[in-house]
């Protein structure tokens, strides 16, 4: 993630206020697909921010009883995703941190490195349904503010959440990383789903069951 001690004049604050402000969409990224890319832009565009980081989750504790790919190998693939989008990154803080993984805990960490930067947490509407079950949760609206974007049938958007959160409306892409998994195991093409740079990864790592 860059580091922002330098910044000054224009470059520090896209919206004028002499603070860069950040995104971090979180994620499992098992791949990264273009409706996260999406979501990415959309949300800085919106919100005026300087960067959004697709932060990839290293331990995702939520999931332990799923198979999810090596972090190593997510990393790799949200690196080629954004390589070349202006604005955007691949954050590496919790690949590199060890035990289960916990925004809070990550939030807490960027906030100590750079306190002067103004972050946004950046959720889709089923991860908001849910935000009660995760770690330390009441802590998460001190350390950033929370950013909820729409995604078809989990949570009414005009509906009640568990902390006071902006709400982004984003174009809609119905995609899964489980239904793209499932698709490169059966051999069939995920091209223009995800960036080619990704299917690039997938392929030459031979992830997913799919031919290198």
């Amino acid at each position: 993630m860059p580091n922002d001690s330098n910044s000054a004049g224009p470059a520090a604050g896209r919206n004028g206020t002499g603070r860069r402000r950040v995104g971090i969409l979180g994620g499992t990224f098992d791949p990264p697909h273009i409706g996260h890319l999406v979501v990415a832009v959309d949300v800085a565009d919106s919100l005026q921010l300087d960067e959004m980081v697709l932060m990839v989750a290293g331990d995702p504790w939520q999931k332990h009883e799923q198979h999810v790919s090596p972090a190593a190998d997510r990393l790799a693939m949200v690196e080629a995703a954004v390589a070349g989008v202006a604005g955007l990154s691949a954050g590496r803080d919790e690949v590199d941190r060890s035990g289960p993984t916990y925004t809070v805990e990550t939030l807490e960490a960027l906030r100590a490195a750079e306190p002067d930067v103004e972050r946004f947490l950046v959720l889709g509407t089923d991860a908001a349904a849910g935000l009660t079950t995760w770690h330390r949760w009441e802590d998460l609206a001190d350390l950033a503010t929370v950013v909820v974007v729409d995604r078809p049938g989990s949570l009414d958007p005009s509906g009640p959440l568990a902390v006071p959160a902006v709400r982004v409306p984003v174009p809609q892409v119905e995609l899964s990383s489980t239904e793209l998994r499932e698709r490169v195991a059966e051999g069939r093409s995920v091209r223009f789903l995800v960036p080619d740079a990704v299917c690039a990864v997938v392929e030459e790592r031979g992830l997913y069951g799919g031919p290198r």
